[in-house]
């Protein structure tokens, strides 16, 4: 790995010392925080309809890819809803509160399709295998009763 893509003591210290500054309590970070508490629970209760959440999926992963033009967006109007400017140039503050617990989701989402694939696939091998055995069954009798 090379000395670049590896993060020093003083950029993590940097990244807390900026969260540290960040006033929690503000009203749009508490609705941000509901947001995405809501859409754990809905990720997790909707985990048994496939359709819904590849539409949440989706929709999840189409709020990522556009989280640069909310930044830009957020960044020319934060007076309307902020207490302080959080929305840097280089997307630090929106990556950390609004794309990675966002791509958290996505990924228990796809963590869950694996898994239901998984039990899928051994539900069937096995509905195969008892197929099969009734089958031997049944030429063992055949050959039994001539």
């Amino acid at each position: 790995m090379s000395e670049q893509n590896t993060i020093g003591a003083d950029q993590l210290s940097t990244i807390l010392t900026f969260l540290g500054g960040v006033d929690w309590k503000d009203p749009w970070l508490i609705g941000l925080f509901t947001f995405h508490i809501t859409v754990t629970m809905m990720a997790l209760l909707t985990r048994n309809y496939g359709n819904l959440q590849a539409l949440l999926f989706f929709f999840l992963i189409l709020l990522v890819y556009f989280s640069e033009s909310i930044n830009e967006l957020a960044s020319a109007n934060w007076k309307m809803f902020s207490r302080q400017q959080y929305f840097d140039s280089n997307g630090l503050f929106i990556s950390v509160v609004f794309s990675i617990p966002i791509l958290l989701n996505c990924m228990l989402m796809v963590g869950s399709w694996l898994w239901q694939s998984t039990q899928l696939m051994k539900n069937i091998k096995i509905a195969q295998l008892r197929e099969n055995i009734r089958k031997q069954r049944a030429i063992e009798k055949e050959k039994k009763e001539k």
